[in-house]
């Protein structure tokens, strides 16, 4: 088994993942990933959440691909987190039966989070089970982390988002039907919903969207609440270049290639219309480039 939350799933995610599966094939056992929804720090931290890497359909698509045989999520909460450490090891062992746990070196588990990597080893040697620390993993002499990945891309660096990922970053969902206003204004849009209480970046994007042709498609978008129409819930909006094809219902990926500006606010729907018109043309410039 190998646990934490995972958002992300970075390359120092990926390591755990790698070093359990090792781990199983040396056993001949079976590989599980256990993590939690909502994330620890959303549910402690209600206010000030940190923003959100992956959605639990994006975080469980990543975790399917990495060659797991189980992925277990357990409901963080009031009961969750007032088990003691040495409590939620002993749930560890009773629940899940593994012989090795693999855990990253900055793991916390426990009531308020007082228990460490080396607390966790000590109870399994008492409860029967081995626990592995893997290192901090390092890409281009920095420390692979979510909390880089979140600065990367809220500073629009999406070459360096994605040396810690390992991947471009993308988005992805369903297209949900919206209110159409860019279809009438000449920019229809694919829409997706973001299904996390905060993102990670926000603005005007040059884009990629897999999943409506056999390559990539070329697009702009706009990821924010549409402050010029009042919005309030935050959207992906995504225009593609020449082309019509209807994408409700379709899953696509949105993988963000550079940030052009920020959200802003227009005094007229002309305005914000002469705006998306010149995003349009640096976003193809960018794309081509």
């Amino acid at each position: 088994m190998t646990l934490g939350a995972f958002d992300g799933l970075h390359l120092g995610h990926q390591a755990l993942i790698a070093r359990a599966r090792e781990r199983a094939r040396e056993r001949n056992a079976r590989c599980m990933m256990l993590t939690f929804e909502p994330m620890p720090r959303e549910y402690l931290q209600p206010d000030s959440p940190p923003a959100r890497l992956t959605n639990f359909r994006e975080r469980w698509r990543l975790a399917a691909a990495s060659g797991l045989d189980e992925l277990c999520v357990l409901r963080f909460g009031a009961r969750l987190r007032g088990l003691t450490g040495e409590a939620f090891a002993q749930r560890l062992a009773q629940a899940f039966g593994s012989t090795v746990i693999v855990v990253g070196h900055d793991f916390r588990f426990g009531r308020d989070g007082t228990g460490t990597a080396e607390g966790l080893a000590a109870c399994g040697q008492r409860l029967g089970f081995e626990v592995e620390v893997v290192a901090p993993v390092k890409g281009e002499g920095e420390r692979v982390s979510s909390t880089a990945v979140r600065e990367s891309l809220a500073t629009g660096d999406f070459s360096r988002a994605a040396r810690l990922l390992g991947r471009r970053y993308t988005m992805r969902g369903r297209v949900t039907r919206g209110e159409q206003l860019g279809r009438t204004l000449g920019f229809p849009t694919a829409n997706l919903r973001l299904k996390r209480r905060r993102a990670p970046l926000g603005g005007i994007f040059a884009v990629r969207v897999h999943g409506v042709a056999s390559g990539a498609w070329p697009g702009v978008a706009s990821l924010g609440t549409r402050p010029t129409v009042a919005g309030v819930e935050p959207w992906l909006e995504t225009f593609l270049f020449d082309f019509a094809a209807d994408l409700y219902g379709r899953e696509i990926e949105v993988e963000f290639v550079a940030k052009i500006r920020d959200e802003a606010r227009f005094d007229s729907l002309d305005a914000m219309v002469a705006r998306m018109h010149e995003d349009v043309s640096e976003a193809r410039r960018l794309l081509a480039g």
